[in-house]
């Protein structure tokens, strides 16, 4: 479509005849594409989370990050949602953490706000760990899993090792830790009182969320720009 000189939807809509769409249907085309179009202008996200799934969520990303949110949880080491110890959330306000002592139970209230959810490797665990803890409660949002969003575009390896690779670095109280310290830290608060402990946690925590936000940039546009070596040329 790019090579035919449509740029967008609305290039489309104003001249179906003129572009080759191969097996597709034309008017089927036309009819999505407005859909997106009102779904996009009125903002709702679900119309783009069912339509674009896990895969293909970066897409949306630029267009709904202003009502994104980072998050990565933590938890005692257990499998039920029980284990969750924390909740990191990052968004255009700032760093927010919900713990168990403490506002954990505004969780799914406070989801309501958002349109994205940008986790790393939040498909697979932080999401269903969520799901567990909040019996009924069911994501409508977006996801954008960076996981592998990046290891489509050659980044492999854990969180800490891809932000070292694009040369994001950790300050001192959070350099140096991983899943057992967390772990650690929260048996430390919570057995001995160790404010301490918590407040290392959070920093740690808040790390593993803000720096999602870098790392959702450099993989839409690695995805936009590399993955598919074709940019829109004016429509003349």
């Amino acid at each position: 479509m790019w090579e035919q000189g449509c740029a967008d939807w609305d290039a489309y809509l104003a001249e179906p005849d003129r572009y080759s769409l191969g097996s597709a249907r034309i008017d089927h085309v036309g009819t999505f594409l407005e859909l997106s179009r009102d779904a996009l202008a009125e903002r709702e996200h679900q119309f783009f989370a069912r339509h674009l799934g896990l895969a293909e969520s970066w897409r949306a990303w630029p267009d709904f990050k202003d009502t994104a949110v980072y998050l990565d949880i933590e938890t005692d080491g257990g499998n039920s949602g029980d284990a969750i110890t924390m909740i990191g959330l990052y968004d255009s306000t700032g760093f927010h953490c919900l713990t168990r002592d403490e506002g954990l139970g505004a969780f799914p209230d406070i989801m309501s706000r958002y349109s994205m959810v940008v986790t790393f490797f939040g498909a697979s665990f932080d999401l269903p760990m969520i799901q567990k803890k909040f019996t009924g409660f069911r994501f409508d949002q977006l996801h954008l899993d960076l996981c592998p969003t990046l290891k489509r575009v050659g980044f492999k390896g854990g969180l800490k090792k891809i932000e070292k690779a694009v040369g994001i670095a950790r300050p001192d109280e959070a350099e140096g830790l991983n899943g057992r310290d967390a772990i650690r830290l929260w048996r430390q608060y919570e057995r001995y009182g160790d404010i301490g402990a918590k407040e290392t946690l959070i920093a740690y925590n808040r790390e593993d969320v803000v720096n999602l936000e870098t790392l959702a940039q450099i993989a839409y546009d690695r995805l936009k720009d590399d993955a598919y070596g074709v940019k829109p040329v004016a429509t003349a």
